[in-house]
């Protein structure tokens, strides 16, 4: 197998672990990320002054010579499959997708092909320049299978690092429109004596508490307030519908990126999202609140009313500021319009 070397010079004032000096120094145009040196470390393709060493906490001290061998990246285990994709955007490092609802992001025991890593190694090719030392894109966030939208996914290490530090650090800007039971509204009592929620001027709801898996289904997820994972959604009503309203469309975003956040967090509130077999449930609707037409729409929806409208971050390699919008996909304008009709 093919391979390259980089070496390099430890420089003033070493961090005491090896890794972290080697992190700290290791020339940006080698594209190694933080996971990548330390798998090379323990694999022993690193040399101290000549000596391979696998001990990541090990003293490096200035001036030493480091030598690290790596692998050109293999092809992947999984499978190219041709399937069509909608590509907003897409250069020698990333690809941003608008991905239709039903589509699985990654291979799982459940879902072993049809996904989108099958479908942008297909539409890739040779053109992905390896993430971890594999030939394959690099997902550095996800939506849920039924939710529908934009994500991004790095074509090579270098945008994969930028990317996954940009997702850290929460300043990627991530805009979501869903349609949910009820209206958010801050003149709502019951609302404001939710544990969690809150509101900010222009009557945006934030919702503020820890998520975990949940206790005894592990295919969801629970709002903790000890324990978990810190997590908040802010939201705002862009519409309502009914008489009296009795559904909303909602633009929610993210300020932590947590599995099922909006939906759980929603369904937190007492507003969960139109369509949702895991957190919203059918609800009974007022009667006479919406045309028939609509109402059978909000409880036929066959999927959560959840779409991922606008992706913006710095593109990392380049540095310019990006920024994509999705329009909504037609079955939820489709709801919409059927909404808007006027009661009988």
């Amino acid at each position: 197998m093919a391979s390259r070397r980089i070496e390099f010079v430890i420089a003033e004032n070493p961090p005491k672990r090896l890794d972290k000096a080697v992190s700290r120094d290791v020339p940006e145009e080698a594209t190694l990320s933080r996971t990548r040196l330390a798998r090379l470390i323990e694999a022993g393709q690193l040399e101290v002054d000549g000596k391979i060493v696998t001990d990541a906490k090990a003293r490096v001290e200035e001036g030493a010579t480091i030598s690290i061998t790596v692998e050109e990246a293999e092809d992947s285990h999984i499978g190219p499959e041709d399937i069509p994709l909608e590509v907003i955007f897409e250069d020698d490092d990333l690809i941003v997708i608008n991905k239709p609802a039903g589509m699985v992001v990654h291979p799982a025991p459940g879902t072993p092909s049809g996904t989108l890593v099958n479908a942008l190694l297909h539409h890739c090719g040779d053109n992905l320049s390896g993430v971890g030392g594999v030939k394959r894109p690099g997902i550095v966030h996800r939506i849920d299978k039924e939710t529908s939208g934009l994500l991004v996914v790095a074509k090579s290490d270098a945008a994969h690092q930028g990317l996954a530090a940009q997702f850290e650090k929460h300043t990627v800007e991530r805009y979501y429109r869903a349609v949910c039971y009820g209206v958010p509204d801050g003149n709502d009592p019951r609302l404001r004596g939710v544990k969690g929620a809150s509101f900010e001027p222009g009557n945006i709801l934030k919702l503020t508490t820890q998520l975990a898996r949940h206790k005894t289904d592990r295919q969801k997820q629970a709002v903790l307030f000890q324990g978990g994972r810190h997590a908040i959604t802010r939201a705002r009503i862009v519409d309502s519908f009914g008489t009296p309203p009795v559904v909303a469309l909602i633009e929610c975003w993210l300020e932590t990126g947590r599995t099922h956040q909006i939906r759980v967090h929603m369904a937190h509130a007492g507003h969960g999202l139109v369509g949702d077999p895991v957190y919203g449930g059918k609800r009974k609707l007022a009667a006479k609140a919406l045309s028939t037409e609509a109402a059978a729409a909000v409880q036929g929806f066959p999927r959560q009313a959840l779409h991922a409208a606008v992706l913006g971050f710095v593109h990392p390699v380049s540095g310019e500021d990006m920024r994509f919008e999705a329009p909504l996909p037609q079955d939820m304008a489709t709801l919409l319009d059927t909404l808007a009709l006027p009661a009988s």
